[in-house]
């Protein structure tokens, strides 16, 4: 049976769905890559027409501008990042930032909620059983779906189907709308320079050389460089992966065997996350209801009473900047958010605490802003005054850049300073240094 005739009951134009929606009420939105472009299109449209007020959105990693200018007064975003599309609102306070990083089972973090009046999310058509898939991000549907008052959906012919808890029934969703044709969104990613792209080449091989062992179980981070750690591991056996994102060339270790889950403690012989991204069509087929990709509810895979029972786990991660005693900001280089948590603290925590395991921040030892075009450490004296701490000092065992590793794990804080000098730039490790001593008697 078409799926259309399927849902046929269900299955409305984009605007009437929206129409539900009132003042007052709570709406959440899917995920990031898999935000329902053509349901938030319609929606913003219109609460703007229908003159609607004190709407609260949460929508968490956020792929569609809540803060344009003809929005303000009808709605109000809530986020645990700081999205391109809507930094520049963050930082003028007109919108709410929640840095959230504490997910336990079944349950959204403290600020969120998890019986919204309404929550739009993207789904493949329904198979001939009924089920629908989540497509390449399942995050919190599960739990949000259980919770919110109305469920409406907007179906993408393309979406992929996995296993694990990939899935929901037509009887659990209130309204279907036909999803319009779009370009696939994966949050803005930047063009990397060259010195970019040596500094990534060099970091990756390091942790993959020097770091990683075969029969390891790895967290790979979505930021720039821990995300392009899969492409070097390919001389490596046995690897697991247990993570929340599963990133770019993931794939091409699974279909060659380097990756087979073999010696995991959790989910053994599986590929499990909560959401895919950064991954080529090719990968994407691969995966398209191959049974050893599971996705989960982003509070399964990111509980960190379940991760720390997993041998040998390795936690590689992004940081934006370090400071010389090894504290780590992932989410803004002072008091303005530039992304957010996500799960980057609990996956540290479980790679530190892990049996045979290890916690990982990977960083590039400079930057030069486009804005300056001046070169900035990203190994610092002292993080700025506001600058969050994302992954606090006792849980990072290892800094990498691209001038070495330094290991912190049991050293002192005059020890912690003097091996994150030696990978700094060369331009800044005589200031470093300068200071190390001044603070640390380094």
């Amino acid at each position: 049976m078409e799926w259309r005739d399927l849902c046929k009951a269900k299955l409305v134009s984009a605007k009437k769905a929206v129409a539900n929606i009132q003042s007052g009420d709570t709406v959440s939105v899917a995920p990031y890559t898999t935000t329902p472009l053509t349901l938030c299109n319609a929606f913003a449209e219109s609460a703007r027409q229908r003159d609607l007020k004190d709407i609260r959105v949460e929508h968490l990693a956020a792929n569609f501008c809540w803060t344009s200018p003809e929005l303000r007064g009808v709605l109000r975003l809530c986020d645990n990042y700081a999205t391109p599309l809507n930094r520049a609102a963050c930082h003028a306070g007109e919108m709410d930032y929640m840095p959230a990083g504490l997910w336990k089972s079944y349950e959204l973090p403290a600020g969120f909620t998890s019986t919204p009046n309404v929550y739009l999310l993207p789904v493949s058509p329904p198979n001939e059983h009924g089920y629908c898939s989540f497509g390449t991000g399942v995050w919190m549907s599960p739990t949000l779906i259980r919770g919110a008052t109305l469920v409406i959906a907007e179906v993408r012919e393309e979406f992929i189907r996995t296993y694990g808890e990939n899935y929901v029934h037509v009887d659990e969703i209130d309204l279907f709308v036909e999803g319009e044709p779009h370009a696939p969104s994966e949050g803005g990613g930047e063009t990397l320079s060259e010195e970019e792209i040596s500094q990534v080449e060099t970091i990756c091989t390091s942790v993959a050389v020097e770091l990683i062992n075969d029969g390891d179980t790895l967290q790979m981070g979505v930021g720039t460089v821990s995300a392009s750690l899969a492409q070097f591991l390919d001389f490596r056996n046995d690897l697991g992966i247990q993570t929340e994102l599963i990133t770019g060339g993931v794939g091409n270790l699974v279909k060659r065997g380097n990756v087979n889950g073999s010696r995991k403690t959790l989910h053994p012989r599986k590929v499990v996350g909560s959401a895919i991204v950064a991954l080529n069509d090719e990968e994407l087929s691969e995966i398209d209801g191959n049974p050893v990709y599971e996705l989960y509810d982003f509070g399964y895979t990111d509980d960190l009473r379940r991760l720390i029972t997993q041998d040998n786990f390795v936690a590689v991660n992004n940081a934006m900047v370090v400071d010389l005693t090894g504290q780590i900001s992932a989410e803004a280089y002072d008091h303005r958010p530039y992304t957010g948590v996500g799960g980057q603290t609990v996956f540290m925590l479980a790679g530190a605490y892990s049996p045979g395991g290890k916690s990982i921040s990977v960083v590039p030892s400079s930057s030069v802003p486009s804005s300056t075009g001046k070169r900035v450490s990203r190994i610092v004296s002292t993080l700025n005054g506001g600058t969050p701490v994302t992954v606090p000092r006792t849980y990072v065992d290892y800094v990498v850049s691209e001038y070495g590793i330094a290991e912190l794990k049991g050293k002192t804080v005059a020890q912690r300073a003097h091996s994150l000098c030696d990978i700094a730039h060369p331009e800044f490790r005589e200031e470093l240094r300068a200071s190390a001593r001044k603070l640390y008697g380094a």
